[in-house]
């Protein structure tokens, strides 16, 4: 095989990779979507992910400033005048003046030390935020993929019903045409199958909404229709309340973001009181000038240190330390109340998920009980021996609990997801792990070409 062929072939696959992953889809569309498919479309599109990233660059550039700000500057300076004197008109004089002055900061009361503490905090602050962003991306998207599932199985359900009991007022009009039964079992057979109806609509109605909220998560068009691969399973989670406490004292964003707040607010008290220190600094400065442009005659020189000091500002040195330390008393109670926050967030999502976990093995069983009392009661009415009613109530039954067993599925996944949010489980970016796949199958290809070269020659 060639360098062409295969130069055509990895184009091909790039470009198959890129309509398979891509960020939209034509409108009206059939889209198949898994979960992972769903997250890498929302981290490629959801502008959620790129405004914390955004975020944490413009963090990065500041703490950046504020350190260089400890070394030497260097500034250029240059005047044009024309004078004259109004009693000799005609004497007109021309000054041309240049100077460059390079400054270094020696001590400054812990301004600039207080700055670099304040902007590295709120980079940090920013750079935890990024995972944060991941984490809640994770959890929107499995929210919103799960209670698409949902939805679909809730219509399903709905729509079984309807079937039923469809098939069931066929059997009434049967026994009621051959004077077996009443016409009372026909009418209440109706209603309830009108009843059935009405709920089959809004079940659909709802499963719409899902796939609408699902396909803006995503990134697509709002009419996309969309198919997906997963269900809802029970998987079993291992983790104890006070593993899961643990964790995430020491993985939650929210803490991290709130000591960094701590930080920053213990610089901006450094920078405060600074306001009362002195501020030493050394300069070198030469001066260049002549009455002829662009004034590059070699004048003076000065280089020397100077000391500058508040001595008396009204008071505005000592509010603005004032503001500083109220700032840095609610930065620690805002960091306290952080901690209680989420402990309590990670004990009621662990709570509603082993909650959930309960539920789902009783609503199983609800589920088999309800199906085999449907099946007696149907078979006691054909038999003359049981009621409409009875029939009708054991498919009211039969429907409720397998619409209560999905709910305990749809619970304790997302009880699930939002207890490894909450416990600050860490997102990875899976655009970023694309993106490096591609790079290792453009490098396997460039080395294949260089291969195939090698024996050509």
């Amino acid at each position: 095989m060639n360098r062409n062929k295969l130069t055509k072939r990895f184009l091909l696959l790039s470009a198959a990779l890129t309509m398979a992953l891509g960020q939209s889809a034509f409108a009206g569309e059939t889209v198949a979507l898994n979960l992972d498919d769903a997250m890498l479309r929302a981290f490629q599109t959801n502008p959620t992910v790129s405004i914390a990233q955004y975020e944490l660059d413009s963090a990065r550039a500041s703490y950046n400033a504020a350190r260089q700000s400890r070394g030497i500057s260097i500034s250029a300076n240059h005047d044009s005048n024309r004078s004259g004197n109004n009693d000799a008109p005609k004497n007109i004089t021309n000054t041309h003046s240049n100077t460059l002055t390079a400054a270094l900061p020696i001590f400054t009361g812990g301004k600039l030390s207080g700055s670099i503490k304040q902007a590295k905090a709120n980079y940090q602050y920013n750079e935890v935020g990024v995972q944060r962003a991941y984490n809640e991306m994770r959890s929107t998207v499995t929210d919103g993929y799960f209670n698409m599932l949902q939805a679909d199985n809730i219509q399903k359900l709905s729509a079984e019903s309807v079937t039923r009991l469809e098939d069931h007022l066929k059997n009434v009009q049967a026994q009621y045409d051959v004077g077996v039964v009443a016409k009372v079992d026909v009418l209440r057979s109706q209603v309830e199958l009108a009843n059935a109806k009405q709920t089959l609509i809004q079940a659909e109605n709802a499963y719409q909404v899902a796939e609408a909220n699902m396909n803006k998560i995503v990134g697509l068009p709002m009419d996309t229709t969309l198919k997906l691969d997963n269900l809802l399973v029970y998987n079993a989670y291992d983790k104890n309340m006070d593993d899961c406490l643990a964790y995430a004292a020491e993985h939650r964003p929210e803490l991290m973001q709130a000591k960094y707040g701590v930080d920053a607010a213990k610089g901006a008290l450094l920078v405060a009181r600074s306001g009362h220190m002195p501020q030493v600094s050394a300069s070198a400065t030469q001066a260049l000038g002549s009455d002829h442009w662009l004034g590059d005659n070699r004048t003076k020189w000065y280089a020397g240190i100077n000391v500058k000091m508040n001595v008396f500002d009204t008071g505005v040195t000592l509010s603005k330390i004032h503001g500083a330390e109220a700032d840095l008393k609610k930065a620690e109670e805002t960091y306290r109340d952080t901690v209680n926050a989420v402990n309590l967030d990670v004990r009621s999502n662990y709570l509603g998920l082993r909650e959930a976990e309960k539920r789902i093995s009783t609503t199983k069983l609800a589920v088999e009980q309800a199906d085999e009392d449907y099946r007696i009661a149907q078979l006691r009415y054909m038999s003359g021996v049981g009621t409409n009613t009875d029939v009708l109530d054991a498919q009211v039954a039969l429907t409720q609990a397998k619409t209560n067993y999905t709910k305990a599925l749809y619970d304790y996944n997302t009880s699930k997801t939002a207890l490894e949010t909450s416990i600050g489980v860490p997102m990875s970016n899976p655009a970023t792990a694309v993106k490096v796949q591609a790079a290792k199958t453009a490098k396997a290809v460039k080395a294949a070409e260089e291969k195939t070269e090698e024996a050509a020659k």
